[in-house]
């Protein structure tokens, strides 16, 4: 309210003391005039003081005025903005003393303290399903890789026992054939032995029939 009776005043003032547009106008004037008019007038100023050179009396005691007036005004501010903040100091005290507001104020601290307690809930909740999925996921790939062993492993025996019923099957094959090399050997001797035997046997019946011969054959004189 004081600032805006400052600046109200404030032009008036400035209207009454500022002697620029009066000057211009003064200025503009002169120019349309007579040279004796000139003259005149340039006496007259010169004879006249000028009003830039120092204040008067009048002007010192309304720019006084007008300081302490604006001093006023800037307490009478100070004082309605200390008072008005002491009022409504009061007045935020005497609402937050009152039943209400102190019931409302529980309410809400209960109602903060309720949804603190269930968002930590709802977090270790979260954190508990999140436990327990990272622990079934872990279990299934155990499984899983536990399942990928085993028919690896079992790959692998297989493979083993193919390769070990393969070198047997080969192993046989090879004893079966060294066997049959051995039979026809022993075969092949025992039919040598047996040819050997009836040359001998033949060899001794001819020797038994050529000595029959020789015995029975009449002998012969010679005259």
């Amino acid at each position: 309210m004081g600032r805006s009776v400052s600046r109200s005043r404030s032009p008036s003032r400035r209207r009454r003391y500022s002697p620029t547009p009066v000057s211009r106008r003064h200025s503009r004037t002169s120019r349309r005039r007579s040279p004796s008019h000139r003259r005149r007038r340039r006496h007259r100023s010169s004879s006249s003081p000028s009003p830039s050179r120092s204040p008067t009396p009048k002007l010192k005691k309304d720019q006084k005025k007008r300081r302490q007036h604006e001093e006023e005004l800037k307490l009478l501010e100070e004082e309605t903005a200390r008072r008005l903040e002491e009022a409504i100091r009061k007045n935020v005290e005497e609402k937050l003393n009152s039943e209400e507001v102190k019931l409302e104020i529980e309410r809400r601290i209960a109602e903060g303290v309720k949804k603190l307690f269930d968002d930590v809930e709802a977090q270790l909740g979260k954190e508990k399903e999140d436990a327990l999925n990272e622990a079934r996921r872990k279990e299934e790939q155990a499984r899983k890789e536990r399942e990928e062993l085993d028919k690896m492993l079992e790959e692998n025996r297989r493979r083993v026992e193919e390769s070990q019923r393969r070198e047997a099957l080969e192993l046989q094959r090879k004893e079966e054939e060294r066997q049959r090399e051995l039979e026809m050997i022993r075969r092949q001797k025992e039919e040598a032995a047996r040819r050997k035997k009836l040359e001998e046997e033949e060899e001794h019946a001819n020797r038994i029939n050529s000595l029959g011969k020789s015995k029975s054959r009449p002998k012969s004189y010679g005259f």
